[in-house]
């Protein structure tokens, strides 16, 4: 896996591969280490047949490569594991954010728990450096909570700084104690 280059994404195989929910389930599985067809079939309910053929597709895309193959009982064990730690879109993907956007509402679950769901819209009015150093500061953030164990459980978070379409009043000219009553 490399580490140090994310995989950025430009061929329409990578987004149709990435486009299927079995799919995306598998690249998110593997984010945890490489795993046999046989792991993923299981750790996703469905059928072994079912997972080849969409790891296959994400093979074929470059999204996911052979990793190692071991010899056991008679057979071979082969396990799959991603091209790159991370996978990004050049901006000038057109719809690249509605893909992004349509990948993590495809992962959410409904909440097992009151505290454990937080999905907010908020709108900030920044200059466009206090942009640039806020989404710096969210990009190291979002790399934090990449280990994963088996007391930790995941969470997506999907983090989208971008110039909202808000229309901007003019100046008031009335002081604000004699404003119409709204």
């Amino acid at each position: 896996m490399d580490e140090d280059h994310p995989l950025v994404l430009r061929e329409a195989a990578q987004f149709k591969a990435l486009g299927h929910p079995v799919r995306h389930r598998i690249v998110n599985a593997l984010r945890q280490r490489p795993a046999t067809l046989r792991q993923l079939a299981e750790a996703m309910s469905l059928a072994k047949g079912t997972v080849s053929f969409h790891v296959r597709v994400l093979r074929e895309a470059g999204l996911v490569r052979l990793a190692e193959a071991r010899h056991v009982r008679g057979g071979t064990e082969q396990y799959f594991a991603l091209t790159s730690d991370s996978f990004r879109l050049p901006g000038d993907v057109a719809d690249g954010t509605r893909f992004l956007y349509d990948a993590a509402l495809a992962e959410m679950v409904p909440s097992r728990s009151p505290e454990t769901g937080h999905t907010v819209l908020r709108h900030l009015w920044l200059s466009t450096d206090e942009a640039r150093a806020l989404a710096s500061e969210l990009d190291a953030a979002a790399e934090a909570g990449q280990e994963t164990g088996t007391d930790r459980e995941p969470y997506g978070l999907l983090v989208s700084l971008f110039r909202a379409d808000i229309p901007q009043l003019p100046k008031d000219e009335q002081p604000n104690d004699k404003r119409p009553p709204s």
